[in-house]
């Protein structure tokens, strides 16, 4: 059972706010329940103009990347782009790629195998690349903590540039040059930037480098704003705040995306129909794009991500996408058998009044799929979440993944159980594991007892953070368009969340979706009958079915268009039998 926390109706900052910027009631509400309450402010949340970006120079790093870079390229050394196997990294990496291939480099891509390498540099990579030729290695989302593997790239003679947005180690890497929003000893003024972001600026920097002047030619303008449209995958993709320059390179990037998409993005877009569509949104790239790119690096062929999104072969860039659809399909299967055999496991092991953290492991788990698994599981029982997958012969070590909660650092939980691990990787809210079968006890000791030392009895219980109460008869398309003005929504701005007391169901709820995951229901309010889809809520159909009396509800206002038809639904977040009272839960400030 979960918490609904409304946010309280602060009239005088609601008053002024509507006073001073014309602005529709509901926005200026949902402003100021964001924090929002100066006029200036408010139009620059909702303006996101393009010249809120910042220029590369500024970016720690950026200039001198892009001048060594350039350096490379004139002197025709061999460079290697090393990017990560998720859709940040894949789009970090075709980002700098198809900048190195438009400045004619004698460049290519290097992605590790997920199932095999691991995450980050590898000395076996990189000995490999060094063997082949490469001069040049230019790291993307990954590296900054790779501090053995850049002594290694050194020793090979390699010339190393990282660019990262990752948790840094005890010191920095021996690295030519290092890019990253949060270097230590610098101040640049936004350190949420991901990897693809980085990356983008890199390749900005780069295009003024090459036209010795801050404004690029036409041929790299429209590279570049083709480059945001994979910035902005890679952005929503890594779950990163949507504030400042996110907000800024998602809002337009998606506009982009839509406009001059590449060609194998093009393709893929196609197949999964959202060229119908009159414009993209950051949840067409957080539920249909950016599944289908990371699932496959989740089977060990990012390298075909890459592929697809810096082909210029339209047969190819077809095929591809037509492969990974199918890949993402595999993964949606092997994703609900895990998560059935890893709830069946937590409800044997976990006592949810005394457990402050769940650490799961099962033999023939997919070590590419456990970290959606323990995303959910960490969103169901409000918990950090460890699931390891343990080999199949006992031979090697276990493969994990591990999900936190809000308030909760795995960075710094995995530093302090490490001495059972091999090895670990990430930043505050996901990270990644090895670890022996043997230690899978003790390191369940030792991360329950850091989160038992980290997280009250008290938060261990969900938390809804309710933007306003709202009747039906208050949700219309005309309402929810100017919701809209908000996007993108997603970490840092969710999609506005509402709440309506004293609903009924016009009939049972349904199951829907592949393996019956969703449901689907029809509610009523003072006369008002409205369709909503519950995601990931089909576990609860029968208990949904089964309430007697009013519910009060928490949902999401969004539009559904069909068959040209356009209308107002919800999607269901939360619900529970209305209270005694007739009140919602008592609202709570900020």
């Amino acid at each position: 059972m979960r918490r609904w926390r409304i946010h309280a109706h602060d009239a005088d900052r609601i008053a002024y706010l509507e006073r001073t910027t014309g602005l529709s009631p509901i926005i200026v509400q949902l402003l100021v329940a964001r924090g929002i309450y100066q006029p200036d402010a408010a139009k620059e949340f909702l303006d996101a103009k393009f010249g809120g970006l910042r220029d590369p120079e500024l970016l720690p790093g950026a200039t001198e990347a892009a001048e060594r870079l350039f350096a490379a390229i004139e002197a025709q050394r061999k460079i290697v782009v090393y990017g990560d196997y998720d859709a940040d990294g894949m789009t970090g990496t075709s980002i700098l790629l198809g900048c190195l291939k438009l400045l004619r480099a004698d460049a290519s891509y290097y992605v590790p195998n997920r199932l095999e390498e691991g995450y980050g540099l590898s000395n076996t990579a990189l000995e490999s690349l060094a063997a082949k030729g490469a001069q040049l290695v230019i790291s993307v989302d990954c590296g900054i903590a790779s501090l053995s593997e850049a002594r290694r790239a050194k020793e090979l003679g390699l010339e190393l540039i990282v660019t990262d947005h990752h948790e840094f180690a005890s010191e920095l890497p021996e690295a030519a040059v290092c890019v990253h929003p949060r270097l230590p000893g610098t101040a640049y003024p936004f350190g949420g930037l991901c990897g693809a972001g980085v990356a983008l600026k890199v390749a900005w920097a780069l295009c003024q480098k090459a036209s010795q002047s801050k404004k690029v030619t036409d041929a790299m303008r429209t590279y570049l704003l083709s480059a945001m449209g994979l910035a902005a995958i890679g952005t929503v993709a890594d779950v990163v705040p949507l504030v400042d320059e996110n907000r800024i390179l998602v809002r337009h990037g998606l506009t982009y995306l839509k406009s001059q998409p590449m060609i194998g993005l093009g393709a893929l877009l196609e197949l999964t129909g959202l060229t119908k569509k009159q414009s993209l949104s950051s949840e067409d790239i957080a539920f249909t794009i950016a599944p289908r790119l990371n699932a496959a690096g989740r089977f060990g062929q990012a390298q075909l991500a890459v592929e697809l999104l810096t082909t210029d072969n339209a047969s190819r860039a077809a095929s591809l996408a037509e492969y990974i659809h199918q890949l993402n399909s595999s993964r949606e299967s092997l994703e609900r058998s895990i998560q059935l055999a890893a709830v069946k496991q937590a409800k044997e092991q976990f006592n949810p009044d005394d457990d402050p953290a769940l650490v799961l492991a099962g033999r023939g788990w997919h070590a590419g799929v456990i970290g959606l698994v323990a995303g959910r599981l960490a969103e169901k029982f409000n918990r950090p979440v460890v699931l390891i997958a343990l080999d199949q012969l006992g031979l090697k070590p276990g493969t994990g993944s591990a999900r936190s909660v809000a308030g909760f650092n795995l960075h710094e939980a995995l530093t302090a159980s490490g001495e059972h691990l091999v090895g670990y990787g990430g930043h505050a809210a996901a990270a990644g594991l090895r670890i022996e079968e043997s230690k899978v006890e003790a390191f369940r000791e030792a991360f329950c007892e850091f989160a038992a030392s980290q997280i009250r009895p008290s938060e261990r219980t969900g938390e809804l953070r309710i933007d306003a109460e709202s009747q039906l008869c208050e949700v219309n398309v005309s309402t929810i368009r100017q919701i809209e003005q908000m996007e993108p929504f997603g970490c840092g701005n969710p999609r506005p969340l509402l709440c309506a007391s004293g609903v009924t169901l016009v009939e049972p709820p349904k199951r829907i979706g592949g393996g019956e995951r969703h449901i689907a229901i029809k509610l009523q309010q003072a006369g008002v009958t409205m369709r909503g889809v519950g995601f990931g809520m089909g576990d609860q159909c029968d208990e949904l079915a089964q309430a007697v009396g009013p519910l009060d509800i928490a949902y999401r206002p969004v539009i559904n268009e069909f068959r040209g038809r356009v209308t107002a639904e919800l999607q269901l977040v939360d619900w529970r039998p209305t209270l005694s009272a007739s009140k919602l839960p008592e609202a709570a400030a900020s």
